[in-house]
């Protein structure tokens, strides 16, 4: 996967506060998720990119939080599915183990989009997972391209950090640049999550994650 992983960061941005894996970590995942997401952790850690628009990510630390919201909201298997990767507003991607499919939710909205697949074999699993990290861009991870400026005014994230609006959207929040807070990322997905199940975006299924 080097010269797709080449790519990504040359398009995105090199790597920023970059957490090591640790092998046994890259191991306990091995047959779960494909091998080059795998490789990806092995050579470049959980970093963020863009500046931090866009960071992959420790699943076990999302594990409680999504696991609950996913069954809350009527997702079955809710426990098979894990967060590889988040946007500095919260969008999460998520994978499911061994089946290939995927699953993005759209923290701000409480929103989610499902790609199911019955059972995709270890190759096209691969493939996915490289066209994942091939198609990223960093629009598709700003909101309402307040990243810069937020960027500018709160300063750049840390690894556990993600810009949030307080209030929230959910509560009547405008979601404007001047309720944009730099906050805890698990905390504000939590309190995001008991606000309200998530519901679905209702789009056609894409090969995209």
């Amino acid at each position: 996967m080097n010269e797709h992983l080449d790519y990504f960061v040359k398009k995105m941005g090199p790597a920023i506060q970059r957490i090591d894996v640790p092998h046994p970590t890259i191991e306990k995942y091995r047959g779960h998720f494909p091998d080059p997401l795998l490789e990806f952790w092995d050579q470049y850690g959980w970093s963020g990119y863009g500046e931090g628009i866009f960071w992959t990510v420790n699943p076990a630390e999302y594990d409680d939080l999504v696991h609950h919201w996913l069954e809350e909201s009527g997702i079955a298997n809710s426990e098979t599915i894990h967060v590889i990767a988040r946007s500095a507003f919260g969008d999460l991607y998520l994978w499911q183990s061994q089946t290939g499919s995927s699953l993005s939710i759209d923290a701000i909205y409480s929103r989610y989009s499902l790609v199911a697949k019955p059972q995709l074999t270890n190759t096209q699993q691969d493939s996915k997972v490289k066209a994942f990290f091939l198609t990223r861009e960093r629009d598709t991870d700003d909101f309402d391209d307040l990243f810069v400026t937020a960027q500018k005014i709160l300063g750049t994230l840390q690894p556990n950090e993600m810009y949030g609006f307080v209030p929230a959207i959910a509560l009547g929040g405008p979601g404007t640049l001047n309720t944009l807070q730099k906050v805890k990322t698990i905390e504000h997905l939590t309190f995001l999550s008991q606000l309200s199940p998530l519901t679905d975006w209702g789009f056609p299924e894409i090969e995209d994650l």
